[in-house]
């Protein structure tokens, strides 16, 4: 008796990747939590309730979809009912930022919606703030938060991701940074700043944690209505944690330029150099300047396809590998978990408990 057929495999495996940022690194799943634990609630049954087993939280290269994170954070505002995470010294009523931006949507420029944003949340203090400094060719957008709350910088790298986000929202174009400071040393896992940032200059043990764009975006128009911000505030800020990447950098470009060749053999060094009209050696020299490496794009590029695949199908292990490109299951075994820290065989039985 012949076997029965095998199931085919979905295709194209590109579609299937979030347009958004591609994983989160676990360390900001870690750092989420602070404020919940440091008020001693219990966020195991959360973590589980959204799709992180807390085992991962373990595995220092471990990383999660933006669904699994954009989840997570929304029901920590649940859990400890304040919109600071439990990081300030008193919560912070939910709906304030939902109240915030019914403000500033009636305004008719980005420079009017954050001046009102502003003034909104100096009614709550000084001591936890945006500040809004205008200049003849640049903005600067400075997060105020006490260094004593927040150790890891989680809410103040959170806070300025979403006042990058939602500004963008509002003229509905992504506002390209000129310049990111950070008041503090360089962390750890600097690498995701990239992706979260993208600026070409980032300077750290700077006077003042603050974005800084060209001055001109502040007279753009508001092209954001009620009905639009109905929609936004069913998410948001959420998802302006994970919506934002950048795609224009080198390293963007060759993932886009690679992705739809994933379960086949990928382009060469020397294709892709020559699809962006460059040499060899300057393409290379460029990569070197992102921090980056062919191999190291080629590999992210599977690690976060095989995560979103786990987490996402009822594709088999088999399948997964075959996906990616890997001749032999056995081989993206021990690459994903050189990658990640765990198995595909755990992170999948993880995702399904």
């Amino acid at each position: 008796m012949s076997a029965p057929p095998r199931k085919p495999v979905p295709q194209p495996l590109a579609a299937s990747l979030p347009p958004r940022r591609d994983t989160i690194a676990i360390h900001y799943v870690r750092a989420a939590l602070h404020g919940a634990r440091r008020h001693g609630l219990d966020t195991n049954q959360l973590l589980q309730r959204v799709g992180i087993e807390p085992i991962l939280l373990d595995q220092p290269r471990a990383r999660v979809t933006p669904d699994q994170y954009t989840r997570l954070i929304q029901g920590l505002w649940l859990l400890t009912a304040d919109e600071h995470l439990g990081f300030g010294r008193q919560p912070r009523v939910l709906g304030t930022f939902a109240t915030m931006c019914q403000l500033v949507i009636h305004t008719k420029t980005l420079g009017q919606a954050l001046e009102r944003a502003a003034q909104f949340y100096r009614l709550f203090g000084i001591d936890w703030s945006m500040l809004l400094h205008r200049e003849r060719h640049e903005c600067r957008v400075e997060v105020v938060i006490p260094v004593e709350l927040d150790p890891e910088h989680f809410i103040t790298e959170s806070m300025m991701m979403i006042w990058h986000g939602l500004a963008s929202w509002l003229v509905k174009r992504r506002i390209p940074l000129s310049r990111v400071q950070f008041a503090y040393p360089e962390p750890p896992q600097v690498a995701e700043y990239e992706a979260i940032f993208f600026a070409p200059a980032m300077v750290f043990n700077a006077p003042h944690t603050e974005l800084t764009f060209p001055a001109d975006y502040l007279e753009l128009p508001i092209q954001q209505d009620e009905d639009t911000l109905e929609v936004f505030l069913r998410t948001a800020p959420a998802r302006l944690l994970v919506k934002f990447k950048n795609t224009h950098s080198l390293t963007s470009r060759i993932r886009e330029l690679l992705k739809p060749h994933l379960g086949s053999e990928l382009p060469a060094f020397d294709e892709v150099a020559a699809s962006f009209c460059l040499s060899p050696q300057t393409l290379r020299r460029r990569l070197a300047a992102e921090d980056k490496s062919f191999q190291v794009i080629k590999d992210e590029l599977r690690r976060d396809a095989a995560i979103n695949l786990l987490a996402q199908s009822d594709l088999t292990l088999e399948d997964v590998s075959l996906q990616l490109g890997f001749s032999e299951p056995s081989t993206f075994y021990r690459a994903f978990k050189k990658w990640t820290g765990v198995t595909p065989g755990l992170y999948r039985q993880i995702q399904r408990q």
